[in-house]
């Protein structure tokens, strides 16, 4: 009789190797008040973090030879998570922002488009400018392409072009991101 699927089953263990796990048999090894105690066997290596009640944990494994360190592997996962939320806290994630507009589209309208466009690139977002044709409008592509310059020259002190006015279908696109 087979056993079923979840006895087979074994989680892959995340994180750096510690103590057991750390396949080198020789390791440069880094005491817990940060002193280099050089080049160990792997057991004298365990032996020492023992003695000391932490972990050895394989802080870089690709060094010739890797790289351990004692100390608590509690405190090391701590620090890890901390120095990770602290990275996500300070990223910035570019949001891209549209505005639709027509070939025939008014001053004041557009100058209320281009108000909303600075600010949105003032916040640091991406804004994507899109001018939609529909029926006889198709064939005054040129109005389209004014309209595009335009923005191009009124958004120019705040935002630089990153995809140029390009036509798709239907509509013409561009997208502008800030300085």
């Amino acid at each position: 009789m087979q056993k079923p699927n979840y006895f087979q089953r074994r989680t892959k263990f995340q994180g750096p190797r510690t103590n057991h796990r750390i396949k080198s048999l020789d390791v440069q090894v880094i005491n817990s008040s940060g002193e280099n105690l050089g080049t160990l066997p792997i057991k004298k290596a365990i032996e020492a973090a023992r003695e000391e009640g932490l972990d050895l944990i394989e802080i870089s494994p690709n060094a010739n030879p890797p790289v351990c360190k004692i100390m608590d592997m509690g405190k090391y996962k701590y620090d890890m998570q901390k120095k990770a939320s602290k990275a996500k806290k300070n990223q910035k994630i570019a949001v891209l922002k549209e505005l639709k507009m027509r070939p025939g589209t008014e001053i004041h309208d557009y100058n209320f488009k281009i108000k909303n466009a600075k600010k949105f690139l003032a916040k640091g977002d991406k804004v994507k400018f899109t001018v939609r044709f529909k029926g006889r409008e198709m064939q005054h592509i040129n109005l389209g392409k004014d309209l595009m310059n335009r923005i191009i020259e009124d958004t120019k002190d705040i935002g630089k072009v990153e995809v140029s006015p390009k036509f798709e279908g239907r509509q013409m696109i561009m997208i502008i991101h800030p300085n």
